[in-house]
């Protein structure tokens, strides 16, 4: 395909005119190589950026650049190039933006003018001269001279069309991200979501810590772990699935705000919504409870809203969101109530009715399980989903929350909740249970499930125990899920949107 063909919106190559392509641009490689010399050449430096010109010189006429001559090294790829005899042009791309340069065969010289008409689309080039604007408008770069820095053996996806399979966008990352101006948007703002993050703590004298990724015990969630073992030790070792742990035994230390922004490992299923590692934040504040933890997550997504889109009411999948209103809150037997009518609130915690609701439901069910489990599978299967606006669901039981405080009223239940928008959950706080005899009996709990057969429950944890016969201050504690959060401030789908490089089968 020539670079004609490239701009006309031609479909994109099946694989043997691809195969052609490459064979051809290799053909050129060693042509270059047969010259002597570096064919990759590391010792162009740019002193300019697309963006940075624009910013600088995009509302300069033609006069003013004229009688302010200046002189710049552009360098980026090649997204475009056209011929026109004795003058040709090419737009290229670096980091901030595009930016054309204007050649002339007499300003450049034969030699170097007859190279360039040979370079292909995607090559890496770099370039010096004059900014200027055309006769069309175009802020530009008059080429004095040009280098070509790096070859590039495979052709671009068609322009018009983009890397449309959207399969091959998640493979090949780095392609989609050549291509798609709407993909480098989500990664950049990706990290400024994260940067807020860090700066909202950090003003309120959070410590930014960082905890083992391999845990010889895993914990701080209901999880099913990856396995690695460690040589040296001959120990089995287990990828973390929550840092949860860990940030507790700092705040009995002594370290009363930390956070940590993590990775987290959990051998689940894929989905839109689930990715087996993923980026969480959590942060623990001594002498605080989950209401304060509320009033915080409400606090700063209003100030995502504003810092990255200048409002507060926003567009996700088609849906507005109005995020100035106050959060909804309602407990987990409010919302079965609200999304079941014909539910019996008087059967709310008897298992044998709730086991025969899950069964209508077409909910499998463990024998074991007690009535705060089964509560929440009717919860996940008819409420969850509903929740669109921002909302938050409180009033855990107990008997799914073994790290969270029992209520004081009601020791069914926790001081715990979870937050709520577009459907699906963004957040995980609760005021932390900090009672060393309680916190035993739970874990005891856990491992007869686990011996019972369920995979994700938890694992006895000693040395927390231990941690906790110290003594830790009245605590909440907090999980946000970044890749969640990320996408609904970027109208993103799925998850694998915003991970750059997600899992996926091998081709």
């Amino acid at each position: 395909m020539t670079d004609k063909q490239q701009d006309s919106g031609a479909a994109s190559p099946d694989r043997a005119e691809e195969n052609k392509l490459i064979a051809e641009r290799r053909g050129k490689l060693a042509a270059l190589r047969g010259r002597g010399g570096p064919a990759f050449p590391n010792d162009f430096r740019r002193t300019a950026l697309a963006g940075q010109l624009h910013g600088a010189y995009g509302e300069r006429d033609r006069e003013w650049l004229e009688a302010n001559p200046t002189r710049v090294s552009v360098g980026g790829r090649m997204m475009l190039k056209r011929s026109q005899g004795k003058v040709s042009f090419a737009n290229i791309a670096d980091r901030t933006g595009q930016i054309q340069l204007f050649l002339q065969r007499d300003a450049v010289g034969e030699e170097a003018y007859a190279d360039f008409k040979t370079w292909d689309v995607g090559d890496i080039v770099g370039a010096t001269g004059l900014i200027f604007r055309t006769n069309a408008g175009e802020l530009s770069v008059r080429v004095e001279s040009l280098r070509l820095l790096v070859k590039s053996l495979r052709p671009l996806p068609d322009k018009w069309h983009g890397l449309a399979d959207v399969e091959m966008r998640y493979r090949q990352r780095y392609v989609d991200l050549i291509v798609n101006e709407a993909s480098r948007n989500v990664f950049r703002t990706r990290a400024r979501i994260v940067r807020y993050l860090r700066d909202f703590l950090d003003a309120l004298d959070f410590l930014e810590v960082e905890t083992p990724m391999m845990q010889p015990i895993p914990g701080g969630a209901v999880a099913r772990p990856f396995v690695t073992h460690h040589n040296a030790l001959d120990l089995d070792m287990y990828l973390r699935i929550a840092p949860e742990l860990y940030l507790k035994r700092l705040v009995a230390g002594g370290f009363d705000r930390v956070y940590e922004i993590n990775r987290n490992f959990r051998n689940e299923g894929l989905s839109t919504q689930h990715n087996p590692e993923f980026t969480m934040l959590e942060l623990y504040l001594a002498y605080a409870d989950y209401r304060d933890i509320m009033d915080w997550v409400e606090k700063a997504i209003r100030g995502l809203a504003e810092t990255l889109h200048g409002s507060q009411r926003l567009t996700y999948q088609g849906r507005e969101y109005d995020l100035s209103r106050p959060f909804r809150r309602v407990t987990v037997e409010q919302a079965i109530l609200e999304n079941n009518p014909d539910f019996d609130p008087l059967s709310m915690r008897d298992p044998t009715y709730l086991r025969k609701f899950c069964e209508r439901l077409g909910i499998p069910v463990h024998p074991h399980d007690g009535p705060g489990k089964l509560q929440i599978e009717i919860f996940e299967k008819t409420a969850e989903h509903t929740l669109m606006d921002p909302t938050f669901v409180h009033a855990y039981p107990a008997e799914v929350s073994p790290l969270s405080r029992a209520n004081d009223a009601d020791p069914f239940l926790t001081d715990r909740f979870e937050f709520f928008l577009a459907g699906r959950e963004l957040a995980n706080g609760f005021s932390e249970l900090n009672d060393p005899e309680d916190q035993a009996a739970r874990f005891r709990a856990q491992v007869a499930r686990k011996e019972r057969g369920d995979e994700e429950a938890m694992y006895y944890d000693a040395d927390y125990v231990r941690a906790l016969e110290y003594g830790m201050p009245p605590t909440a504690g907090l999980g946000v899920g970044i890749d969640r959060l990320v996408m609904f401030f970027t109208d993103s789908p799925s998850i694998r949107d915003v991970i750059l490089f997600p899992h996926m089968r091998p081709e």
